[in-house]
């Protein structure tokens, strides 16, 4: 098992973990920053105080009470449904490629692609708010017709790794992509 240091695009620090199983198995795992305690609580105690300005100003004791409610659930959401702390491929070359994303609260959400419908994986690139970021992604095959593609699935979409990241990543995918059609070469 191997851990390396990356950023994201946004200058957070990222960690790829690559895990060989096997020779056409291997597992890579892109985690974020945990959530900070600190920016937690300032955000809840900016919340709480502004509220506690318009309690003082509107002597309703609702405005406090629907403050605590409001940020708690907010901070539910947040954690359920918006913070994920790891994002991972799994590729197996007789099988396909499993992507997980591990969120703050524990739920994880789960795709799997079968390997029959992987044409490539690829980095792409995108201009975004005047620069040019990278990404992974998968191309599935056309069942219809086995030239063309039918869908593209971006990876690590959360994390957002820069492209030395993500070349890694690709890397990894493609000698096992490169074992599966070598056979079929011969």
């Amino acid at each position: 098992m191997a851990e390396l240091r990356y950023s994201s695009t946004s200058g957070a620090a990222l960690a790829l973990r690559r895990l060989r199983h096997s020779v056409s198995c291997r597992e890579l795992a892109v985690r974020a920053p945990r959530l900070r305690l600190r920016s937690l609580s300032a955000a809840t105690s900016a919340a709480w105080l502004a509220a506690y300005g318009l309690f003082v100003l509107s002597e309703n004791s609702m405005v406090l009470s629907a403050a605590i409610f409001i940020t708690l659930i907010g901070l539910i959401i947040y954690l359920h449904f918006v913070k994920i702390d790891q994002e991972s491929l799994l590729v197996i070359g007789s099988l396909g490629i499993q992507v997980t994303s591990s969120y703050a609260s524990g739920k994880e959400s789960t795709t799997f692609i079968e390997m029959s419908q992987v044409k490539d994986v690829v980095i792409n690139e995108a201009i975004h708010m005047q620069k040019v970021i990278y990404y992974l992604c998968i191309l599935l095959q056309d069942p219809g017709n086995p030239q063309g593609l039918c869908e593209v699935v971006p990876l690590f979409q959360s994390s957002k790794p820069r492209l030395d990241c993500l070349i890694e990543v690709y890397k990894s995918c493609q000698e096992i992509l490169e074992q599966r059609t070598a056979p079929q070469s011969s």
